[in-house]
Parts: C-alpha cells; structure tokens; sequence
C-alpha cells in the first residue's frame, strides 16, 4: 500500500474517531500521523493546536500545585518560626547548674557514673529524705486508721493482687494507700534522680510548665520538690514556681497526694511553690479537641511507669501518647519516660542485658513507637549492672526506708528490710530536631 493510500486511510479513520466523540482513538490515531512524518490536513492541524493548549493548561495546573505546596510550606515554616519565638519570650529563664549543688548531690546519693548511659546511685539525702518518708509514714498511719478493721485485711489483699498485676488499674478502696505503702517512696527516688539530671544538664526551667500523664498521688511534683528542697541553699536568691498538670483516671490517686501535699508538704517554710491542677479522666480517651489540657504549653511532659504489657492497650496508650504530645508541648519542650528496665526490654520480648547495641535498638523502637526522638537517656540502678540487685547487696550498700518499712511488714507481709532501689531507665525525648546531649 502507497503513502498516500496509507495517510487517506489513517485521516479518514481520524474523521470518524472525532465525529464518535472518541478522542482517546482520535488522540491515537493522530500520533501515527505524526510519526509518518506526512502533512497535516486543516482539521488535523486544528487538532493539535488543541493537544498542545490541553498540555499548556496541565502543566500550568501542575505549575500552581507545585506553587501552592512551596507557599504552604512557607507557611508552616514562617508559623513554626513564629511559635519557637513566642515560647522563648514567654519561656522562664533556665535554672543554671550549681557545681556546690551537683556535687552535693552526688557525694549524698555516692553517684557513680559506670559508663555513658549508667548512673549508679547508693545513697539518699537523709535530711529531705528521711523528713519525708517520716511524714509519709505519718499521714498513712493517719488515714489507715479511718478504715473499718473487720474489712482492713480483705481490701489490702484486693488492692495487693492489682497493685502486682502486670497492668494495675488503681480503682480499688485501698489501692492509693497501697500504692503510698508499696511503690511511692521508690519512684520518688527514681524521679528525684531524673529531675538532678536533667537539672545538671541545665535543661530545668526556674518556672517549670509540666503534665504529669498517669500521674498517680504526683509523684512526679514530690520529687521535683525533694529536689529543689535539697539545693535550698544553693538557689536561696531563686523562687522557682511550677505550673503541675496531673491527668489521671483515678481520682482516689490524686485526692491522696493533694492530701498529703497540704498536710504534711505545703506547711513547710521552705515548700516549694506549685499551682496544682487536676484532670481525672482517662488518657486512653483523650482526643485533640480537648482543649481543656494547655495546647502547645509544657515545658515537659511525664510518663512515669505507665507502659503496658498488654500489646491492644499498649498501642492505644502509643496512640494517646503522640496526640498529646503533639497538642500540649511547647516548641522545644521535652519528654521525660520513666520506665522498669526488665518492662522496657520486656516490651520488645527481650531480655534486659548489657548488650548496649540491643538496648539502643530496644530504646530507639520504644521511641518510635511513640513518635518521640531521643535526647539522652541514662539507666538507672543500684547496683551499678543491668540485672536484679542481691538482696546481700542491698542489705550492705543501700539506705534502708526506716518508717515505710513497718506498714510493708504490717500489710504487705514483707520479711526483709525495705530499702532504697531503683532499676529504671530515665529517657529525654523530643518532637523537634534538638541535638542530641550526651
């Protein structure tokens, strides 16, 4: 068959795919004409004057969309910008570090830095220390006497058998109480240690802005007491103030620390000034319209021993979690974690070990999981090694709780002298880019 033969028939059937209305065959046809490199008839040139506007107009529409993303991104640049300059001209100015404090508190504790991410500590400030759980022991007595002794020893046992499940739910007539007798003391402890660091690392704010997320009796607002109690000399010239937000389910939890804050800790001369604020829902429900909790305003944020075994309500606490991170916290506002070494590995079906390989991997993952990047972190532990401490040890090394101790036997049956430990991992993790701090 001729060109020509062969240009009639494609312009022909070029025709009739236009008068179909089918412009894809029409579309097709037309490139053959092309690629034959044969002269364009008056309909076909008119034709690809209109696939050439058709284009001009797509890549214009592509044009503005890519213009409309720069601008967007602009956008939340210049408001990012904007945010980080308001937080740093409302931001209360950092406490700066005192080495007479630091060191105070390092011969008092026998801080021994093992390695880069090992902090051992032996020792207490007996005077805040001892005062306090001196007090503690005061108030339990106090408000255990208030309980009808014919029911006592069966609602300790009810509260026992929650407060040691892997995930207790603190909604029992005694498991405040219980938790005070049991738990509170060390993660206090715990938390006293954190709050040093992080005060050492000159990230501590003179007026600290913190929500406490399962907050318990504010364990968290204790120890930042303790804390501040302990360098009183040293900060004699500073009036630190903390705004303290607690988000817990359990209003038994909060009514018991409230208590015992006005008691026994607000009458002190040197107690530490905190406006408390208190929200008793569950965090698990928590949605981002809640506007109840301070958008965009804490300079840090606890969770303190709050991380369950259970995978379906670990992932809807990892869920919360990152919704309230990202609502409440400042712009360069901070996360602190407070978990169990054997739990944390535990998480990840993984031995707690000195592999420190493995426990980068597990601590990375953990933050992952909730949408967090890491700033540093430091195991915490008594006895200087990542596994259980020898009761022998313990008995040797470690200050004893000289007033808690009589309820543990009383209530908890214990048989072996109660002391001072911590085995927990304290982490520091951002949703900014903020360089990490060894």
């Amino acid at each position: 068959m001729s060109n020509f033969i062969r240009q009639w028939w494609r312009s022909r059937r070029f025709r009739h795919a236009l008068k179909r209305g089918d412009t894809k065959l029409a579309k097709q046809i037309f490139k053959e004409i092309e690629e034959a490199r044969a002269g364009f008839s008056l309909l076909e040139k008119q034709f690809r004057k209109q696939l050439q506007a058709e284009q001009d107009a797509k890549s214009r529409v592509h044009e503005n969309v890519t213009l409309r993303q720069k601008l967007q991104h602009a956008l939340h640049q210049v408001e990012t910008l904007e945010k980080k300059q308001h937080s740093s001209t409302l931001a209360s100015p950092k406490l700066n570090p005192d080495s007479g404090f630091i060191n105070l508190i390092r011969n008092q504790f026998n801080i021994i830095e093992r390695d880069r991410y090992t902090l051992q500590s032996m020792g207490i400030d007996e005077g805040v220390f001892g005062d306090f759980e001196h007090r503690l022991a005061l108030f339990l007595k106090k408000e255990l006497k208030k309980q009808n002794p014919q029911n006592l020893k069966l609602e300790i046992e009810k509260a026992r058998q929650d407060l040691e499940s892997g995930d207790p739910h603190y909604n029992l007539k005694l498991s405040s109480h219980l938790y005070l007798i049991k738990s509170f003391l060390d993660n206090v402890y715990c938390s006293y240690l954190a709050w040093f660091l992080i005060y050492q690392a000159g990230l501590l704010p003179q007026n600290p802005k913190i929500l406490d997320i399962a907050a318990g009796p504010s364990t968290v607002a204790f120890s930042l007491n303790l804390l501040l109690r302990s360098g009183s000399q040293f900060l004699e010239d500073i009036q630190p103030h903390i705004s303290y937000y607690s988000l817990e389910k359990q209003a038994l939890l909060q009514f018991r620390g409230l208590q015992l804050w006005r008691q026994y800790i607000e009458p002190e001369e040197r107690a530490t000034n905190i406006y408390f604020r208190f929200k008793t829902t569950d965090f698990l429900k928590y949605e981002a319209q809640d506007k109840k909790i301070p958008q965009s305003f804490f300079d840090f944020i606890v969770v303190s021993h709050c991380f369950f075994s259970d995978s379906d309500r670990r992932s809807s606490a990892n869920l919360a979690y990152k919704k309230i991170f990202k609502d409440a916290l400042s712009p360069d506002g901070l996360v602190l974690l407070i978990v169990q070494g054997e739990k944390l590995f535990s998480l990840y079906e993984k031995p707690l070990n000195e592999d420190r390989r493995q426990e980068q991997d597990v601590i990375e993952k953990f933050l992952e999981d909730l949408g967090l990047k890491l700033t540093w972190y430091k195991y915490l532990t008594s006895s200087g090694q990542r596994q259980p401490v020898s009761s022998d040890f313990v008995e040797k090394n470690l200050p004893p709780q000289k007033y808690i101790h009589a309820f543990k036997t009383q209530y908890l049956k214990y048989q072996s002298p109660s002391h001072y430990t911590v085995e927990d991992y304290a982490i520091l993790g951002s949703l900014a880019d903020i360089p990490s701090i060894s």
